[in-house]
């Protein structure tokens, strides 16, 4: 679940669509100001010159960081915000401060620029994108044989691979690049022709042009002090709290908020700075979604199951088995998942297909300043501007054709040495079919800022796990297909937001597109350095641990869903499934036709979404708790004062965030290091505290 550039997508990754729309509106609005005449006296440096030494070491840096965030957000609840906001005042600052010191010094070579500072964005982002869409904490956790054992199916050894550092980077380096060389030739029919918005894009470049105003470097320079100041409170809150968790069951995070009998039930609020703030940033009806479902699936559904033990599954199943209650909890989670990734497929290739008909028929619609029109001499001067520029440094589309055709051979090379389960011709069949998937997400994410790429991962884990079959490795072959899928349809989304954000910003296309490829390259490196730190130091994926991640479960669930059929889930389980699946799908439809023909009391907002009511299926209701308190932290800013709690209350979250997030790097080394939290503080019921003291007494 994710508010991010690219429209996040998952909710694993989840974005709220038409969330930005608002945001491009009045953004539009304003662009009658003419934000370029105010940059007019600006030089516009050259492509080479945006991208510059202390850029990349600044994105470096941030990119450890924002790896180590993610990473730990991944592996806890899956819920992962936007961090635009953060990675944009975060570049911002560290290059004027270095700016600032070489200016007093008198041996400044080059000013900085928003070109650079859109550089660093972008890389930053690309390079923690890849920690999301590497799937370390999904379909590659899903293979290992940690996994496979509690699943109890589907665990024979074609089934099984254990993570290793080096095929995992060499994996990341065969699939990652590819969808950047898919979408390149497009840019000019989407940015110029057809003008999508692509809100994040949009909103981001917004948040540069304002940085590099003095109004704007004034209060971003108060952001960032509000940033860092809970960035600190973050981190030594963090720290405080391992002091007390020397065993399981430790610490404040096992503080019974509601009492012992919720506790249980995983209702409880955990001291969790991080989703405070994650909380903060996305919208509140996603939070109060992951409550709801909470509830329903924890308060009601599964005590009403449990009472079925012994009849519709075995009393003997251990707590963690699919064959048991745990195998009710996955798979209808993964049914209302699937069942509103596939209304949203369906819904994203409709309105593509509507909008590009539309745009195919229109008359005159001629790029602005692009060719002969006489009317070109009348568009404003931003656009104008904008056009030039964006259409300076071209990249060759015989450039990007060969370099998706080269990259696709490597791929369908190296990806069979890697998972001898998927063959050649299969890895071909999903390159020949994923850049019509990748146009088809760019556009729809330029309408609507919603990417669907986990969407098209999941049901590439169906299709070619049962191609394969489940005697010849097919749940190690779904999910390995499900890399190969994401990696194109999700960053070539990516890296159209950036072209967008390029071009509201006067940043070159190539520049775009070389900080995409450098950002890809940091994160193809970074996230399973980080991720290997985490899982060498916890159990990560196991229950009950401090990093259970979830979505390895879950991906499996899909992947064995796909080789076993219906055969594999418990007694009433696929009855169950089944209705939660058109549960999810009448959700969205009713949610959309309110939306299209509802416009006085927008009811549509009120309606829970179905993704955001299934992710504490299987985790429990506690973060869902933290979120909603983040939720009502900034309601009551905003009551306070709305302007102030829009301009500070993303840099509140941001630090608080970053602040836990961090912690995870001295934590994981003190871990390593057979370095133990000190002590144990536990709450305990006067009855067995009772007990405990007559137990010491006796």
């Amino acid at each position: 679940m994710e508010r991010r550039r690219s429209g996040g997508d998952h909710r694993e990754n989840y974005t709220n669509p038409f969330d930005g729309e608002d945001q491009v509106s009045s953004a539009d609005e304003k662009e009658e100001v003419m934000v370029e005449e105010g940059f007019k006296d600006t030089e516009v440096p050259p492509w080479a010159k945006q991208i510059t030494l202390r850029a990349m070491l600044t994105s470096l840096v941030l990119s450890i960081v924002f790896n180590f965030i993610v990473c730990k957000l991944n592996l806890t609840t899956g819920v992962i915000p936007s961090l635009n906001v953060a990675a944009g005042l975060l570049g911002f600052a560290i290059l004027k401060f270095w700016t600032s010191l070489l200016g007093k010094a008198g041996i400044l070579k080059q000013p900085f620029t928003r070109q650079e500072n859109t550089v660093v964005q972008t890389c930053v982002v690309a390079s923690s994108g890849i920690a999301f869409s590497s799937g370390t904490a999904s379909y590659l956790l899903g293979m290992t044989p940690r996994i496979a054992n509690q699943s109890e199916g589907g665990n024979t050894p074609a089934n099984m691979k254990e993570l290793h550092l080096g095929w995992m980077i060499g994996f990341l380096f065969a699939v990652s690049f590819v969808g950047l060389f898919s979408i390149v030739p497009l840019r000019k029919l989407m940015i110029l022709k057809y003008k999508l918005t692509y809100p994040s894009g949009t909103a981001t470049a917004y948040l540069i042009n304002s940085f590099h105003t003095p109004k704007g470097a004034k209060l971003a320079k108060k952001q960032v002090s509000v940033l860092f100041k809970y960035f600190a409170g973050s981190f030594l809150w963090a720290g405080f709290q391992w002091f007390w968790t020397a065993a399981d069951g430790c610490g404040f995070a096992s503080f019974p908020t509601f009492g012992p009998q919720a506790f249980a039930r995983r209702f409880y609020f955990d001291f969790s700075a991080t989703y405070v703030g994650v909380g903060m940033i996305c919208p509140y009806m996603v939070n109060i979604s992951l409550l709801l479902g909470a509830i329903l699936s924890w308060g009601i559904l599964w005590p009403i199951i449990e009472t079925k033990k012994g009849d519709w599954y075995s009393a003997d199943e251990k707590p963690s088995s699919l064959h048991g209650i745990q195998g009710y909890r996955v798979f209808m989670a993964i049914a209302t998942m699937l069942g509103d990734g596939l209304f949203h497929v369906i819904f994203m290739l409709s309105k593509t297909t509507i909008s590009l008909i539309i745009n195919i028929k229109k008359k005159g619609s001629e790029v602005p300043g692009y060719g002969d029109d006489e009317n070109s001499k009348l568009v404003k001067y931003d656009e104008k501007r904008r056009t030039e520029f964006f259409l300076k440094d071209q990249i060759p589309n015989w450039v990007a054709g060969g370099g998706y055709i080269l990259l696709a051979i490597v791929s369908i090379i190296a990806v069979p040495h890697i998972f001898p389960q998927l063959k050649w011709y299969q890895i071909l069949a999903a390159y020949v079919i994923a850049p019509v998937l990748a146009f088809c997400n760019a556009y729809g994410c330029g309408l609507t800022d919603w990417s669907l790429a986990s969407n098209y991962g999941k049901f590439a884990i169906i299709i070619f796990s049962a191609w394969v079959g489940l005697p010849n490795g097919g749940i190690i072959a779904g999910l390995a297909s499900c890399g190969v899928m994401m990696s194109i349809v999700s960053t070539a989304s990516d890296l159209m937001q950036d072209f967008k954000t390029g071009y509201l910003t006067l940043s070159s296309p190539r520049s775009m597109f070389f900080s995409q490829v450098i950002g890809t390259a940091m994160g193809c490196v970074l996230t399973p350095l980080v991720f290997w730190v985490f899982y060498q130091a916890y159990p990560v994926g196991e229950e009950g641990s401090a990093y259970p991640a979830p979505y390895g479960g879950v991906y499996r669930g899909i992947a064995m869903l796909g080789t076993e059929g219906v055969s594999s889930l418990p007694k009433n389980c696929f009855k169950l499934s089944i209705i939660f699946f058109f549960a999810a799908m009448i959700i969205n439809l009713v949610t959309e036709l309110l939306r299209k023909y509802e416009t006085k009391y927008r009811i549509y907002r009120f309606i829970p979404s179905p993704m955001c009511l299934a992710i504490p299926f299987y985790l429990g209701g506690y973060f869902a708790i933290d979120m909603c308190v983040g939720s009502l932290i900034l309601f009551l800013l905003e009551l306070r004062n709305k302007q102030k709690a829009s301009d500070f209350g993303p840099a509140v979250a941001s630090g608080l965030i970053c602040g836990e997030s961090l912690w995870g790097i001295p934590a994981a080394i003190l871990a390593l290091s057979g370095v133990n939290p000190p002590m144990c503080i536990k709450f305990l019921t006067a009855a067995v505290n009772g007990k405990v003291d007559g137990f010491l007494s006796g």
